[in-house]
């Protein structure tokens, strides 16, 4: 394989997908193209060819060719839509195909479980061992989630404008999440490692913490008290579940927190611990909650 892989592909930069664009624009070491629908609105970066398709097998086959690698961000909507993906990075002859994983680890049983909305995920995975002889590679990354990223905009249940904070159970499970330069960090890292990281499934992780500490360590930096509302795995999941069947999509979201947060066997959310780690193969360095409160809050 290349020293490296250059010439990049992306599907999906949303929110999830704009850290990672972000993270290997920063890195100014790849040609990167990014593939959007033809309605789409979305800006980028100078420097980033856009291409508006309609996701049509010739179009993708067309879009991907004469890239090393096809990175897909795309959402939970869009999950089913990889396979498709796949076959056009075959045919096109592109080296490498990251899916988009960037979340919780999706071939976990009990994570599966929680959250069968991830089922296309581990079904991707299984089909792009299955085409490793078709010569294309793979590199899957499970982030947990987003941990400066998740503080700043609420979605880790920490409410920095109110001061108030959801805790679970009681808030002393350990886990791990990852910081967004992180992800970013990540992927351009997997790109510049092509051998190191083949056909493999990374964890990675910036910080190991618990509910607990990262409301002492908010406390600490902002010099108030905060509000605590408690709950309970069962209660979080139940309201998701109903959410989820009267169509609600913010569930989805609960689900994932649970599969960190929660008390449910079997989760393995602790990565440091209970997975091995691709940090030394990716260069990632761990950091403190204090730092990544730090950042956050002082915006």
């Amino acid at each position: 394989m290349a020293s490296y892989l250059k010439n990049v592909a992306i599907i999906g930069a949303g929110s999830i997908g704009k850290i990672i664009l972000d993270g290997l624009v920063a890195s100014s070491r790849f040609e990167i193209t990014v593939i959007s629908r033809k309605a789409s609105e979305a800006t980028f970066p100078p420097g980033v060819t856009v291409l508006k398709i309609d996701y049509s097998d010739k179009d993708l086959e067309a879009a991907f060719k004469g890239k090393d690698v096809v990175i897909s961000a795309v959402g939970a909507k869009a999950l089913g839509d990889q396979k498709k993906f796949v076959d056009a990075a075959i045919r096109a002859d592109v080296k490498r195909f990251i899916p988009s994983e960037f979340s919780v680890d999706s071939r976990n049983d009990a994570v599966l479980q929680l959250l069968p909305l991830f089922g296309p995920k581990n079904e991707l995975i299984k089909y792009l061992k299955s085409k490793e002889t078709d010569g294309l590679t793979w590199t899957g990354i499970a982030t947990s989630a987003l941990f400066d990223w998740g503080l700043a905009n609420g979605f880790l249940e920490f409410d920095i404008a109110s001061h108030t904070a959801t805790i679970w159970d009681e808030g002393d499970k350990s886990f791990t999440f990852t910081n967004q330069k992180a992800l970013g960090e990540a992927v351009a890292s997997v790109l510049v490692h092509p051998d190191e990281t083949r056909n493999q499934f990374l964890f990675t992780a910036s910080v190991e913490t618990t509910q607990k500490d990262i409301l002492a360590a908010l406390e600490e930096e902002s010099g108030v008290k905060w509000t605590v509302n408690k709950t309970t795995t069962d209660i979080q999941v139940t309201e998701a579940v109903k959410k989820l069947a009267a169509g609600d999509f913010s569930g989805a979201f609960t689900l994932v927190r649970a599969a960190v947060y929660g008390n449910t066997p079997g989760l393995h959310s602790n990565y440091a611990k209970e997975e091995k780690l691709g940090n030394d193969v990716l260069g990632l360095q761990f950091e403190t909650v204090s730092d990544g409160v730090k950042r956050v809050l002082n915006k």
